[in-house]
């Protein structure tokens, strides 16, 4: 538990680090002045003061962390001490990389270690090819074999290995399923199964399909660039799919994991070995980027959107006004994190 405790801050820790480090660079690069770069929240567990008066933080709770910009206060007496170096004074070009490169660079982090995962265990292939069939189940009994290559599920276009999974999640695997598939001789076909309903001894119903998804690796270094660049997509894929669904019920709130949740499958990914510890490390890393480019307040998205707004309407939204959308969302955003880990803390008992 200890192990899995540390490596949990360590992984978040370094995400946040990523993340808050691409916008703190391009604040620098754009001259804005940044009062203080922070990892982790709350009260102050250790600090360094550069010679430029920009205070470096570690702060006592290892989730999240921050960048504080000049002009992000609503005072204007307070922006007057920074002038020139506000990021209210730079153009809006330039403050759109300041907030972008954030999950930005939470990006280019998970593109390197999934390269990294490529190179030292071998690319898996993400064509979505069943590797194996389970007799007796729905999958052999209407005729789909070993190779063939899935095209579609339920009418969703199926373009990564991973994207099997993802429809069989968020499909209602109590009514039937449609599978488009190529077969090996080239020749394309569709089968339609009715999922075996199970109990598992927690009595939790489950539907059992019988297929297996199993990657082929390969090594090198072009199909490790091939691998880590298709296998961020479909990752980008699966966030979006899955962010539709919440949006329209197809995904429950209380299916959300929180800090509490994740620690969790940290634990897993660390009995599978490292390879699992760094796919999981990309996957929370491109979690990050994505959910902060939503257009939410207190979000880089929101903070986006604010831009747009801006240069649409050829004038600043007033800064009174922005902050306190932005600390409304920021509230509202800490209610569902309470929420969210609640709901992980019980799914423990």
């Amino acid at each position: 538990m200890i192990i899995t405790i540390v490596l949990f801050i360590l992984i978040l820790g370094l995400i946040v680090l990523v993340h808050e480090g691409g916008h703190f660079i391009f604040a620098k690069l754009t001259g804005v002045h940044v009062y203080e770069f922070s990892i982790g929240m709350g009260p102050l567990l250790a600090k360094k003061i550069a010679k430029d008066k920009t205070q470096y933080s570690i702060r006592w709770i290892p989730i999240g962390g921050y960048v504080s910009l000049a002009g992000e206060e609503i005072s204007e007496e307070e922006r007057k001490k920074t002038k020139g170096s506000n990021l209210q004074d730079k153009t809006v070009f330039q403050r759109f990389l300041v907030m972008f490169m954030g999950v930005g660079n939470n990006f280019i982090f998970a593109f390197l270690i999934l390269l990294m995962i490529g190179l030292i265990y071998g690319a898996p292939s993400t064509t979505p090819k069943i590797s194996d069939v389970s007799e007796n189940y729905p999958a052999s009994q209407v005729g789909i074999e070993k190779g063939d290559i899935v095209r579609k599920i339920n009418g969703h276009k199926i373009t990564y290995l991973d994207d099997i999974s993802l429809y069989l999640t968020v499909e209602d695997l109590s009514k039937p399923v449609t599978f488009e598939v190529t077969k090996v001789s080239g020749e394309n076909t569709s089968y339609t199964l009715t999922p075996e309903k199970t109990t598992d001894d927690e009595g939790n119903t489950k539907y059992a399909i019988g297929i297996v998804l199993k990657a082929e690796t390969e090594k090198g270094l072009i199909n490790s660039i091939g691998y880590a660049f298709k296998e961020e997509c479909a990752i980008f894929k699966q966030m979006f799919v899955v962010l539709g669904n919440l949006f329209t019920g197809g995904v429950k709130v209380n299916q959300l994991s929180g800090p509490v949740g994740i620690a969790s499958i940290v634990g897993q990914a660390k009995v599978a070995g490292l390879a699992s510890l760094l796919s999981l490390t990309a996957l929370l890393s491109i979690n990050v980027g994505v959910i902060n480019l939503l257009p939410f307040p207190a979000f880089d998205g929101g903070r986006i959107l604010f831009l747009v707004i801006e240069k649409i309407k050829g004038s600043p939204v007033d800064a009174k006004v922005e902050n306190t959308i932005h600390t409304i969302g920021f509230i509202l955003l800490i209610l569902l994190m309470i929420y969210v880990t609640f709901n992980d803390i019980l799914k423990l008992f």
